[in-house]
C-alpha cells in the first residue's frame, strides 16, 4: 500500500460521538483516488464508478493524524481499479478499507474513454521519454 496523503483530524470533521464522521472520510478518500487516477491516466476528466463494501474497522479522534494509502488492483480499457486503506498515523491501527474502487476515464462529452495505460507509471519514468 502506498500512503499518499495525511489529513489532521479538526473539530468540523467530527460526528456527534466526537470521532470521525465517515462521510468525511470517504469524501477524503474519493478525492485522493480521483487526484491519483488523474495523474496515473492524465486525464483530468475521470469520476468514480463504483465502490465495494467499505469495511470501518476503528476510529480516530480529533487531532489524530490518518494517511490514506491507494493501490492499483487492476486497469480496464477506460478505468483504474484501486484499493484503499486508511489508519491512524499514531497508533497504526487501520480505520477503513475499500476492496476494489472503479474510476472511470471520460471524454469531453462525458463518455467512457480509453486510456491505453497498462501498469502504474511514476514521474520520474515520464520525464525519461
Amino acid at each position: 500500500m502506498r500512503f499518499h496523503t495525511r489529513k489532521w483530524v479538526k473539530p468540523q470533521d467530527l460526528n456527534p460521538n466526537a470521532s470521525l464522521f465517515g462521510g468525511r472520510l470517504l469524501e477524503w478518500i474519493d478525492e485522493e483516488c480521483a487526484l491519483y487516477s488523474i495523474i496515473q491516466l492524465e486525464n483530468p476528466r475521470v469520476v468514480t464508478k463504483f465502490m465495494s463494501e467499505i469495511n470501518f474497522k476503528s476510529s480516530a479522534s480529533q487531532g489524530d493524524i490518518i494517511e490514506i494509502g491507494i493501490d492499483v488492483v487492476k486497469f480496464g480499457t477506460a478505468s483504474l481499479t484501486l484499493c484503499c486503506e486508511v489508519r491512524n498515523k499514531m497508533t497504526r491501527d487501520t480505520i477503513i478499507t475499500i476492496d476494489n474502487i472503479v474510476m472511470v476515464s471520460l471524454d469531453t462529452k462525458g463518455k467512457p474513454h480509453a486510456h491505453g495505460k497498462s501498469r502504474i507509471e511514476y514521474v520520474k519514468d515520464r520525464l525519461k521519454d
